[in-house]
């Protein structure tokens, strides 16, 4: 299909770009400065599919309903085209989605599909200790309800879907909660037997907030660092720095609740609330983020029990 689809796609872009009546031999020449990148952002007008509606359910209906749009869109032949500018790559990519799509056996990606969530699905099943029943809490009628809403679902049955009916017997459910107030105990006898494997996992400490903070793609550091270069701000954080909040974010979490790697947001906007603040007036200055100024900006705050608790 891919060949096929670039093939086809290369034809109606060189048309676009050299007409249709021009010769081998120029439109062999444009190919060539294409692969060469040479006309990358030349900017071109070429007709493409309208971008289809967005879908919506109607409540209470069957998950197997027919689509009425995508059987309309076969009978009329496709969507309707429509003239664009872009540039010769974006154009590029979109002349092969669409040839790709015109040339994909839909009702086949459709079943592939079905049997790889079977056989390899998995779903993550959050929060599961908010469904717990305790005599702490209210609403246990409701709690309960859901917890045997989800039994058949996770011992085995077949699920109604949109692109038809698919079996849960092979799909691996994980379910995690943080059990400070409910214990897993308080889930029903027959959803912890389907349950069987428990871990329980350690807090997060101060190293390993520092590695959230330095390693992971797209941190909070080249966030923020990102966000206030657009007004012309930079910010520098030190090692020190990184590790100063870090050592914080783990005392908060340890004394007054762990909320995990989430304390990081509030610690990070409270640090650089000054900065953001007044980062139109500091256009074109540079803060450096060290451990002296996360000291300044935080250590009264995180020393205070009753300020942490609804500050950071």
């Amino acid at each position: 299909v891919k060949d096929k689809a670039e093939e086809a796609a290369m034809a109606r872009l060189l048309d676009a770009l050299t007409g249709k009546d021009s010769s081998t031999a120029t439109r062999e020449a444009f190919k060539q400065r294409f692969h060469d990148g040479v006309l990358d952002n030349t900017e071109i007008e070429i007709e493409i599919e309208q971008a289809a509606a967005m879908p919506f359910d109607i409540p209470g209906g069957a998950p197997q309903m027919i689509n009425l749009g995508e059987m309309m869109k076969g009978l009329t032949g496709g969507s309707p085209l429509k003239k664009r500018k872009l540039n010769v790559r974006s154009a590029w990519d979109k002349l092969v989605e669409e040839e790709a799509d015109k040339r994909l056996d839909q009702d086949e990606v459709s079943r592939q599909a079905l049997a790889d969530a079977e056989a390899n699905g998995i779903v993550f099943l959050d929060e599961i200790d908010k469904i717990a029943v305790s005599d702490v809490r209210g609403g246990s009628v409701s709690r309960e309800g859901v917890q045997r809403d989800l039994l058949p679902l996770i011992e085995g049955t077949t699920v109604a879907t949109k692109y038809g009916p698919m079996k849960t017997d092979h799909i691996l459910f994980i379910a995690s909660g943080a059990f400070h107030v409910a214990k897993p105990s308080d889930l029903l006898p027959e959803l912890q037997g389907r349950l069987p494997i428990r871990v329980e996992l350690t807090a997060l400490t101060e190293e390993d907030f520092v590695a959230i903070l330095s390693d992971t793609k797209a941190s909070l550091v080249q966030q923020y660092a990102a966000l206030l270069g657009t007004e012309g701000v930079t910010i520098d954080f030190t090692e020190a720095g990184i590790r100063a909040v870090a050592k914080v974010a783990a005392e908060v979490n340890a004394e007054i609740e762990n909320i995990g790697a989430r304390r990081l947001q509030t610690v990070m906007e409270k640090l650089l609330e000054e900065v953001s603040f007044e980062a139109e007036d500091r256009a074109g200055t540079t803060v450096i983020i060290d451990a002296e100024y996360v000291d300044g900006q935080l250590s009264a705050i995180a020393r205070n029990n009753d300020l942490s608790r609804y500050v950071l």
